[in-house]
Order: C-alpha cells, then structure tokens, then sequence
C-alpha cells in the first residue's frame, strides 16, 4: 500500500498549460503559454506527441494522492469526532474502501486514516513576513502526510461500499462480486487507524466476520444506500432487477424484506433516498428509467412514479439533494440531468448538461453548498458544477456550459466521487490508478 503523496503527478486542471519537448512547437508554445489559455480536454486541440498538460497547484488550496496495492473502485467518507465545518490546515480525514484484487481471497477492505496533510502555501506580498514565511515553509518540508490504514480479509472483489453510523459503531455495507451483500462493523479499525502514529503503516484485523450475509439475490449488484433519515434501514440493488428492504432490530439483528421491489426491467444501478421523507426513496436502471418508490407500501404497489427514457441509455447514477427537493442523474449517454420532485411525474428534467464525453460513472451533491456537485465520467475527468450560475457572454467560454466550475484531471478510469461531510469543499474520487483528495480554490 503506497501512502500519501506529496509529489503531484496529474495531467492538469481547472487551468493548465501545455509543454512540449518537440523544438519545433516552441513558438506555439511561448504563444500559449504567454496568453494562459484554457486548455479544454475534447473542446481543444488534441496534444501533440511530447506535450503534456502542466499541473498548476494555484488552481487548489491542497492535493495529495495515494494508492493502495489493488485498485478500489468504490469507497465511503467516514464521519469522524473532528468537528464539522472544520477547515483548518493539515487536514485528516477516514476513509473505507474495497478492492478488487486478481484472486477472490485476495480482497480486502481497508480503512484508511489520512492524517497531516498540509495546504498549497500561498504567495505573501509582504515583505516584513518574508523570514516568517520561510520558517514556516521549512517547518512544512518536515512534515509529510500519512496514511494509517487497517485491512479485513474478504473474498469477492467489491463492487461498492457504503458506510453509516448506528450507535455507537461504524457499519458499512458491501456489495461483493460473488452475489452476496455483507455487513462489517469497523469500529475496531477505525479506532486503530486513530491511534497509529509514526510513518505510513497497514495492520490487518485477523479473523474478523461478518455482521450479517444476505445471499437472496443469487446475482451480484451494485447499487446500495443507507437511510438518512431512519438509521439502520438500508437497501440494495441488484442485476436481475431485485431491491431488497433491510433494517435492523433490536439488539442489532437484521431482517431483509422477503419479496423485493419489483419494477426494472434491467439492472438496477444505483439507489437514494429522500434526505427528508422517510419512506421516499429513488432507483435508476439499465433500462433508462428513473423510479420513486413509498417503502411502506406493500412491494407491488411501491412503485409511485417512472419517469421512462430519463437518459437514451442506462441510468448509471443518482444523488438526492440534501436543502431541496431535487435530484441528479447521470447516464452512459454522458449527460447529466436535474429532476425536481415537483415536476417529476411529467418526465422531464429542470437542467440538462452535456459535457463529459464518456459515460457518467457518479454523482454526489455538495452538503453543504445546495446548487452545486461533482461528477465522473469514463473520458477520466472529474467535473464540479453549480447550477445556478448564470451564462455570462463577456465571460464565456466556447464548449463549456457556464455551470461548469472546475476540471479535475490526471487519473484513468475514475469510478467515484464524494464530498467529506464534515470539511466543506474537501472532495475524494477515486480510479484504477488510485486516489485523490483535493480542494480547490473556488468551492
């Protein structure tokens, strides 16, 4: 497991140069690099042999990267004792993931504590702090980032990983590769990632189980979402069109709901629920529909309302805003799109975007800000929107849709995205070459 990373090793960003070792593109390049152009992946030229996009730490106030020893396509943000609404420098913050190793026995959840990670130092003009400044930056150079993680031994790859507090422990749920839902309490290993200390470091918890196995599905899936608003109701979707209820009993027993929700006529890819109606809770498919469902109703009659061809291809993802009754979707037609629980029932969205140029891989809404969120696609971008940006002719950029904030590029095959709950602005994604925490300087 690699820990931490100083050293910045991305392709580019919200704005970027371009560098050339070809002697006869100099000119060209003195020309962009004099004018500080935006380079714009799919809207700009393509690079040329030798170019490369400049990475420009101005554009953040802090980037890190990490890996682990196989790649984790799905992770959660941990809620921690560390205060909300936190933003002072270094940050720390807990992550837990699953990987999905060559070898079933080979996979591992690992918990992650990133600790001691500092911020760009801004420029000071004033030179009567010049020697402080100094001092500090020196001070900084002795202080490296840390990763602190615990690994549990799991077979099955994991297709996705979610995490909720219940109690007074940390439960997360996983979907794995081999057709079975599980749940694991990693308060254990959340408390020994706190107490590490020293240099990067990985521990194993040996012979730890299971909470709970549901195996109902036969299949294996993807989708998965804990309730926001009843703790300990969760729900799971999965390729053969099943959701399943669960919730948990007292004394900490849990009971899956014997007949699923049925509705989809393909896959079920991902699930939300309502941040403010208990039993509100929505799906997306393969079958290009979006569905919103009443959990107290009895399976076949849950289904209130389908919205068809919400996307020309399979739903992919959803996100549930938490301060207004809106959605957003994203799907492989690369299109990203907002619902309003107003107008929903008619079928057709309140905003439409159209910028990534490969299939949506996640979505997530800011906590905190409520007109903004990230997206990932297949084209290895990772995008920050606000949608209530206004277009602006003086200001506007030609391919660029006006609600589109920041670019956040360097990785392949990004999978997913999520804001940390507790320090505003701090965003997480992850792909198949690993992680990256990062804030930028204009959300």
């Amino acid at each position: 497991m690699s820990p931490l990373n100083d050293d910045v090793e991305m392709e580019g960003e919200h704005v970027e140069d371009v560098e050339s070792e070809d002697e006869d593109d100099e000119d060209e390049v003195e020309v962009l690099d004099s004018e500080k152009k935006v380079y714009i992946p799919g809207v700009s030229r393509a690079l040329k042999e030798g170019e490369q996009l400049e990475f420009d730490p101005s554009a953040y106030i802090m980037f890190h990267s990490f890996n682990t020893d196989w790649p984790c396509l799905s992770f959660d943000i941990v809620r921690d004792g560390l205060g909300d609404n936190r933003s002072s420098y270094p940050a720390e913050c807990y992550l837990v993931s699953g990987t999905q190793a060559e070898r079933a026995k080979d996979n591992e959840i690992i918990v992650m504590g990133l600790k001691n990670m500092s911020s760009f130092k801004q420029k000071n003009d004033d030179s009567d702090s010049d020697e402080s400044s100094d001092e500090e930056e020196e001070e900084n150079e002795t202080k490296q980032p840390v990763m602190h993680a615990v690994s549990i031994s799991t077979n099955g790859a994991i297709n996705r990983i979610k995490a909720d507090r219940l109690g007074d422990s940390t439960v997360c749920a996983v979907w794995n590769d081999q057709g079975r839902v599980q749940l694991w309490n990693i308060t254990s290993a959340l408390n020994s990632a706190n107490q590490m200390t020293g240099k990067s470091q990985t521990s194993e918890l040996k012979q730890e189980k299971p909470l709970f196995t549901f195996a109902g599905s036969r299949k294996e899936g993807f989708a998965l979402a804990w309730s926001p608003t009843k703790k300990g109701d969760l729900a799971s979707g999965d390729i053969v069109r099943n959701i399943y209820m669960w919730q948990m009993q007292e004394g900490g027993q849990w009971v899956v709901a014997g007949k699923p929700l049925l509705g989809h006529k393909k896959s079920v890819e991902d699930l939300c629920w309502s941040p403010t109606e208990v039993n509100l809770m929505s799906s997306c498919s393969a079958d290009g529909t979006i569905k919103l469902w009443d959990t107290r109703a009895a399976p076949a009659e849950a289904c209130v309302a389908t919205v068809e061809n919400a996307h020309d291809a399979d739903v992919n993802v959803l996100s549930w805003n938490q301060h207004d009754s809106l959605l957003v979707s994203g799907g492989d037609d690369a299109e990203l799109k907002i619902w309003s629980l107003k107008t929903i029932q008619y079928g057709q969205s309140v905003a439409r975007f159209k910028y990534h140029r490969g299939p949506i891989t996640s979505v997530e809404w800011h906590p905190q800000e409520t007109t903004t969120f990230m997206a990932s696609g297949e084209d290895d971008q990772t995008s920050v929107w606000d949608i209530a940006t206004e277009p602006d002719g003086d200001a506007a950029v030609e391919g660029i849709p006006p609600q589109l904030m920041f670019l956040h590029l360097g990785q392949h095959e990004v999978k997913e995205v999520h804001w940390h709950p507790q320090f505003p602005g701090l965003a997480v994604n992850t792909s198949v070459d690993g992680f990256n925490i990062f804030k930028t300087i204009n959300i």
